[in-house]
């Protein structure tokens, strides 16, 4: 598909979700709050790959993208958990739902909005870096396992660490928003989370742990990056429902 049309459809789509035909009157309004949110965390992010990581004798590399990544959870936890929980991210949506945090009835309007709102934070990068005179497209930040792995790494490893560092992160979401963790730091350890978990994926997929962050990426990336789109769906859910199983054997009890 060509990416005019893909920008075209990510907005039209949006447009019918925010007006009903999708989700439904009763969330109409909260649709447009998240997909706000999803739009500016997803150019944050993948903008410093994108635009920042390579630029020549300055770029930011793997710890620059780590912790640009963490930053933007961070910042936007804060900004706006207190609205709409900060999800930013299916997986982490499902888990919580999982750990019984988080009504399931909820659960398809957040994902629509995730995927709404990171698919257009992708177009805007991609209309940003094509601005840029011999710009060359290359992977678009996507995720990969293979020939797509920064490191090349095969697809077992990328299954296992997609796996076990969502596991790792709806942990630590779990645990810092309990009620009896200390109020008001779960957004800080939560990005230092994720900022920890991009210093050790990136050579293995440049780090997914966020289906809707692999989905909008490759969207604009195709071939290859879409053919392996499905890997970077199962292996953050699963590990999102076994973090979130584990919370609640060890962890969700006073």
């Amino acid at each position: 598909m060509p990416k005019k049309h893909i920008i075209f459809a990510s907005f039209a789509f949006g447009w019918r979700c925010n007006n009903d035909n999708i989700v439904g009157r009763d969330h109409a309004e909260t649709i447009g709050c998240r997909t706000s949110r999803d739009i500016l965390a997803g150019i944050r992010g993948c903008g410093s790959a994108i635009l920042a990581a390579g630029f020549p004798g300055l770029g930011i590399g793997f710890v620059g993208v780590s912790i640009a990544f963490g930053l933007t959870v961070l910042t936007m936890a804060y900004a706006v958990g207190g609205i709409s929980g900060g999800h930013f991210n299916p997986a982490v949506s499902v888990g919580l739902t999982v750990a019984g945090r988080f009504p399931a009835s909820k659960l398809l309007p957040y994902i629509i909005a995730q995927l709404i709102g990171a698919t257009l934070a992708a177009a805007a990068l991609y209309v940003i870096a094509t601005g840029q005179t011999g710009y060359v497209m290359g992977g678009f930040a996507s995720n990969g396992y293979g020939d797509l792995s920064p490191g090349k790494y095969s697809m077992m490893s990328a299954l296992v660490i997609e796996v076990i560092l969502t596991a790792f992160f709806l942990i630590v979401i779990l645990g810092t928003t309990h009620g009896r963790a200390s109020a008001g730091f779960a957004p800080l350890a939560i990005g230092l989370a994720l900022t920890l978990i991009h210093l050790i994926s990136i050579p293995v997929t440049n780090t997914s742990v966020n289906p809707a962050r692999s989905t909008s990426q490759a969207l604009f990336a195709g071939g290859e990056a879409m053919s392996q789109l499905w890997l970077f769906w199962v292996a953050p859910i699963v590990g999102a429902v076994i973090g979130a199983v584990i919370w609640k054997a060890v962890g969700e009890n006073d």
